[in-house]
């Protein structure tokens, strides 16, 4: 009989803990700090779990070495993850872009059901027990806790990221996988809101748009996304900002973002929509001439962006002034202070460098027997699954125990 302590009762722990049950030969003690396992996994997806992406691929992935990601990935895919859970009893449902959802909606069934399947497993839960030091002990180790050590034979670092500190983001693992030898990168709060600047339009909070949005620094563009934005009071949100949000927290203030809020269509077609209109209702006011195109706070901002007075009829308005409405349009740009920390964020950028691991195993190269999964690795993914599509991947890879 092997002990094997998993020290994390997060998506990837969990995974891990499991995976390892399929050995019969393994006894598994699972170590959360939090009262409950699984708290953090109950936030995502707005509370109802985006649990994977159908249409998870290399490109969604980031950090040093994103490459890593890949055999946990091909070994573990989302329809692998799928089936694992179904045969547990959950049904799911594809949406828009691929994201897969609890037919429930409820985040609460997913960790029931992983809860259900650690008891199945005789897993031991240890909650509220954090481990606050590692030692090796020949070739396994010493767990310190608050309430004794713990021995093992083999062991998963699995404890998550600094990302949603109120929901349990934590550095403990950075710094336990110090202990042994591991380096870990720089950290940068991700899937985050974006902060704007003083000159940013609070008019706009709330306002929810369609829109393609490009990130820039000088001459430079960061990154490119697609997809709902959401307008705050202090800034942008919603899945298209947060796509960038990796980028713009590196690149902290400076940058720019332009916004096309009619991505479907090009500037000459705008002009042509917006010159039907003034033909047709020539003396509506010009505060109106966006109005069932987008939101109409929206629209009155732009016509501000173009420099269009309110006070005139759409008859009045020359073609080189719906040029200025269609760029609007197009490209409404708004400069940036940086992103939120690392409390509103959803994953960390950044974390134990992935040189030290063995991408096919997620085993260390320089301790043996020891593995590491999930957000504490310098992995991280776009928005919409692909997060905890890595969870179970790299969880399910490092419970093999390098089989």
């Amino acid at each position: 009989m092997k002990t094997v302590v998993i020290i994390g009762g997060g998506a990837s722990g969990m995974m891990a803990a499991l995976s390892a049950a399929e050995d019969p030969e393994n006894r598994i003690i699972l170590l959360e700090r939090q009262q409950r396992v699984g708290k953090k996994l109950l936030a995502t997806g707005n509370g109802r779990c985006n649990l994977t992406n159908v249409g998870a691929a290399p490109e969604n992935y980031h950090g040093e070495q994103p490459g890593f990601a890949v055999p946990a990935l091909e070994s573990f895919p989302p329809e692998k993850v799928l089936d694992f859970f179904r045969r547990l009893g959950l049904l799911t449902v594809t949406e828009y872009g691929g994201r897969v959802y609890p037919l429930s909606n409820s985040a609460n069934s997913v960790v029931d059901i992983l809860r259900f399947a650690l008891e199945r497993d005789n897993i031991e839960v240890r909650t509220s027990c954090p481990a606050r030091e590692i030692y090796k002990n020949g070739e396994g180790f010493n767990i310190k806790t608050d309430e004794g050590t713990i021995s093992a034979d083999f062991l998963i670092v699995a404890c998550g990221g600094a990302a949603g500190a109120k929901l349990g983001g934590v550095t403990d693992g950075y710094e336990l996988l110090k202990m042994l030898g591991h380096k870990r990168t720089a950290l940068r709060p991700s899937l985050v809101q974006l902060v704007t600047d003083p000159t940013y339009p609070r008019s706009l909070k709330g306002v929810r748009a369609q829109a393609a949005l490009r990130l820039t620094a000088g001459s430079e563009t960061l990154a490119e996304s697609r997809g709902e934005l959401q307008f705050t009071e202090t800034g942008l949100s919603g899945p298209a900002a947060f796509d960038i949000s990796r980028a713009a927290s590196f690149c902290g203030e400076g940058g720019v973002v332009h916004i096309d809020l009619l991505p479907d269509y090009g500037e000459a077609e705008i002009v042509q929509l917006l010159a039907d209109k003034e033909a047709t209702l020539p003396k509506l006011g010009t505060e109106e001439l966006l109005t069932g195109v987008i939101h109409n706070r929206l629209g009155k901002m732009l016509m501000k962006f173009a420099q269009i007075s309110p006070n005139r009829k759409l008859c009045d308005l020359t073609e080189t002034e719906l040029h200025a409405v269609s760029s609007a349009c197009k490209n409404f740009e708004i400069k940036l202070h940086g992103v939120e920390g690392f409390d509103s964020a959803q994953v960390t950028a950044g974390g134990i460098k992935t040189t030290g691991v063995n991408p096919q195993t997620m085993e260390s190269w320089f301790v043996p027997h020891l593995f590491i999964c999930g957000e504490v690795l310098d992995i991280d993914a776009d928005c919409g699954g692909y997060n905890l599509q890595w969870a179970w991947a790299s969880g399910y890879t490092a419970g093999r125990l390098g089989k």
